[in-house]
């Protein structure tokens, strides 16, 4: 009876429709799958089934993937639950759900609301166990289409990423040619200027600020949050992390040319941990963050302590270990290491190297196709406000910023033609430190005077050099209490560089070696070929009478021995056979080029000693005779 009664009255029960129609926006452009199309196909289908139609729920442009919200959907739910509908009727299952999850939901709550489906191309009829399996199955393999289409996209999205096409919005420094992401000319100084001024130290506030007061790409509204995304971002580094904000991150290394090296980004990353101990304080402290204690290995704090004729005197202490150290010691000691780092900064970093570098990237064809792009705007933006399409806040906003970066890549241009007329080679860098070292030999005083040395910098600039180029420094103990420099550890960003000069031939450094008996700091650089030596010594010659030897290296002894050294000073030292190319390295031919002690200038103004930039001369190929040196410089086997 009861059978009956309920058979009864399922075949009596009234069927309210509410027509659920979805599209996403990958469906907005197939065939059959519009809006008003799914619309008018179910109207049709509950006219000839007898349905009534409550109400047509529409959810565009969202996907049926697990875990999207669809606030229409939910809307028919609620409905549902009110006794307002109690059947759902959509065009394909697909338009309900794509996850097997999802439909297994959506069944139960059918169910526990005395509610059905009904879906037009499917055939679906969910109150009886069939139709459930049916339904269960056309999700699944629903669901495995769009994991597979998923998959497809993830691949080929891979293979565009590896390319340089990267899918975002061009960051500042950047802009996309072709789809792929290349350096801007006309902004990326200013990226890297950013990292810079980081890396010395200063705050994204401070940068901001600065950047604000210069208007940099004509802008008054940088903030401290658009420094920290431009510091934090991989791409300035070549590497690019797609899906960062997700649980499973996609790491892509060297897709881009960089705008700064591995080393200094990662530096800029230590250095936001730094910042958080407020390293930049009202004193300037040379070794603030810098300093280990010799004892438990802690960084040192700094405290400054005023004295009544106004003076200033600053300590670094471990209260751990109740160490406290006088600045002045440490600088006293730091002498014997800030040499190479004013070697690289003041006349590699920041004279000579930049313009080799603007001359061999030779960016001046890119910057003159940037000032033709930029050109053309202008005269878009200037014709669309003839148009109407600016008012004129709006044009004047626009034509500030386009004549800025106009500005900019003129001025570029000019530092290019102005390179191009440069000569330099490393070894031209090489003959103005040599000439440079000769000149503080010779004349002492005088270079002291030309020279902008240690001691004349300011506390500022000090400190500033020390917190660019140095990682920290290890104290250790000596005699009985006293502290001494063990070992200066200079930041990566700066010795790889270094490193890549000095294999290069553009640096010279500074080494202990055994010259005879005694131990000495002698000046070293990479292997030049006979020919270049030549045009060196005769150069140098146009100053100073040099003169030149060839000696040999041992390398299982690691000395080197040469006569008359007493009455020499040498210049410098190098291999003038290519020894990266030798099968057996038990000996190699070195050449030195010296002065006497007691040589003077050859030229008659003193003066043009300590500012002119040296020209080769043309000559022959030097002479010398290698017997005669060979016998006179060189220990032979039986010495040995």
């Amino acid at each position: 009876m009861k059978n009956k009664k309920g058979l009864k009255f399922m075949n009596e029960e009234k069927k309210i429709a509410g027509i659920y129609i979805r599209v996403s926006t990958e469906d907005q452009a197939r065939e059959g799958f519009s809006l008003p199309e799914q619309e008018k196909r179910l109207r049709a289908m509950c006219e000839f089934k007898g349905y009534e139609i409550y109400k047509i729920y529409k959810d565009a442009g969202i996907s049926a993937k697990t875990g999207n919200h669809r606030p229409v959907f939910e809307e028919l739910k609620e409905d549902i639950k009110k006794k307002k509908v109690n059947t759902i009727v959509v065009l394909k299952l697909d338009r309900l759900t794509r996850s097997v999850y999802d439909m297994e939901d959506i069944m139960k709550f059918l169910e526990d609301n005395n509610a059905y489906l009904d879906c037009a191309n499917d055939d679906i009829n969910t109150t009886n166990a069939n139709g459930r399996m049916v339904a269960r199955l056309l999700t699944t393999v629903s669901q495995n289409e769009i994991e597979r289409t998923s998959e497809r996209t993830k691949i080929g999205l891979a293979g565009a990423i590896k390319v340089g096409n990267i899918p975002h919005r061009a960051p500042f420094g950047y802009k996309h040619v072709n789809k792929k992401l290349v350096p801007d000319e006309a902004t990326k100084d200013q990226i890297i200027r950013i990292f810079n001024l980081y890396y010395e130290g200063n705050s994204y506030q401070t940068i901001s600020n600065l950047y604000n007061k210069e208007k940099v790409f004509g802008k008054t509204n940088w903030c401290d949050g658009t420094i920290l995304k431009i510091i934090e971002n991989e791409i300035y580094k070549g590497d690019f992390v797609h899906g960062k904000r997700t649980n499973n991150p996609t790491y892509y290394e060297n897709v881009v040319e960089p705008l700064v090296s591995k080393e200094l980004w990662e530096e800029c990353q230590v250095q936001k941990k730094k910042n958080a101990r407020n390293y930049k304080r009202d004193k300037e402290y040379l070794f603030l963050q810098k300093l280990k204690c010799p004892k438990c290995g802690r960084v040192l704090g700094g405290i400054a302590t005023r004295k009544k004729n106004g003076n200033v005197y600053y300590y670094y202490q471990c209260h751990d270990c109740k160490i406290s150290i006088k600045e002045t010691d440490i600088e006293k000691e730091f002498d014997n290491f800030i040499n190479e780092i004013q070697e690289y900064d003041s006349v590699v970093n920041q004279t000579l190297l930049p313009m080799i570098k603007t001359k061999l990237n030779n960016p001046k064809d890119k910057l003159l196709k940037e000032l033709n792009e930029q050109n053309q705007k202008f005269e878009r933006i200037r014709k669309a406000y003839i148009n109407g399409s600016f008012t004129i806040e709006e044009y004047d906003n626009e034509k500030e910023i386009v004549e800025n970066t106009i500005k900019i890549l003129e001025e570029k241009i000019k530092e290019c033609d102005l390179c191009n007329e440069l000569k330099f080679t490393p070894e031209d860098i090489l003959i103005k430190r040599d000439l440079d070292y000769i000149n503080g030999l010779v004349y002492p005083k005088e270079y002291e005077e030309n020279t902008y040395m240690w001691k004349d910098y300011t506390r500022s600039e000090k400190s500033d050099l020390i917190m660019r180029y140095v990682d920290y420094v290890e104290l250790e103990y000596y005699s009985k209490n006293k502290v001494r420099i063990g070992e200066v550890y200079f930041r990566e960003s700066m010795c790889k560089p270094c490193n890549e000069l000095y294999d290069a031939g553009f640096l010279a450094k500074t080494d202990y070696a055994l010259l005879g008996n005694i131990v000495t700091k002698l000046r070293f650089s990479e292997y030049l070929p006979i020919e270049k030596v030549s045009e060196i010594v005769f150069t140098l010659r146009q100053y100073y009478n040099v003169g030149y030897f060839e000696a040999t290296y041992y390398y299982e002894d690691k000395v080197m021995f040469f006569n008359n050294y007493e009455n020499r000073n040498i210049v410098r030292i190098f291999p003038i056979e290519d020894y990266k190319k030798m099968d057996k390295l038990d000996k190699l031919q070195l050449g030195v080029i010296y002065i006497g002690n007691n040589e003077k200038c050859l030229i008659d103004n003193k003066e043009d000693l300590f500012t002119t930039i040296p020209e080769k001369t043309n000559c022959r190929i030097y002479e010398f005779d290698k017997n005669k040196e060979n016998k006179n410089n060189n220990v032979s086997q039986e010495q040995r």
